[in-house]
């Protein structure tokens, strides 16, 4: 009989031990997931003053690709800073390293809607010979020394309408974007 008790012990303890066992697994379930999380909601994303690269390839209306980055140098910039065309930016806030993201940004997001106003008729003297064909870009000097592109527009008798309007003015553009690289500003 007293060999009936131990075995009865015996199977206490081991249950006990069981039960000991799978607590100790759902406790590190809960752990591990709860740690998860916490990695995942502290993963960097795409917030004011981040130092952002990317990749990217732009399309107009079209579908026409008018450049990519893909496989070269990424593109980078700091959030919030304007360095970028505000469409874009904005629909960059928030991702995250290696998240894809194609993005639309319409003519007053990007470089704006066509001004009329950016039309400017000069003396078609003023012009190098191989420039009077409708469509040809040239550089302007703005007013800090920087390059301006400006486009012939129309070829009159004696003088040319040119288009001081950015080359993507008034164009709905198509971003294909792929974050490679976030740092995030110092707190």
């Amino acid at each position: 009989s007293t060999s009936h008790l131990h075995s009865l012990e015996d199977r206490k303890l081991m249950m006990q031990a069981h039960a000991l066992f799978y607590l100790a697994i759902v406790a590190a379930l809960l752990l591990s997931t709860r740690l998860i999380g916490e990695t995942a909601e502290t993963e960097a994303q795409i917030r004011e003053g981040s130092q952002v690269s990317f990749e990217y390839t732009l399309s107009d209306e079209t579908g026409t690709v008018i450049e990519s980055n893909k496989g070269k140098q990424p593109m980078s910039y700091i959030h919030g800073k304007r360095q970028i065309i505000p469409g874009l930016e904005k629909e960059l806030s928030g991702m995250k390293v290696g998240e894809e993201k194609k993005i639309q940004v319409k003519p007053e997001d990007g470089y704006g809607p066509i001004n009329p106003d950016a039309f400017q008729e000069v003396p078609k003297d003023k012009l190098p010979p191989e420039a009077l064909k409708v469509g040809t870009t040239l550089m302007a000097q703005g007013a800090q020394g920087q390059g301006i592109p400006v486009r012939v527009h129309e070829i009159k008798d004696t003088t040319v309408i040119m288009d001081f309007n950015h080359p993507m003015a008034g164009k709905t553009l198509s971003f294909d974007v792929k974050v490679s690289e976030i740092k995030t500003p110092e707190k």
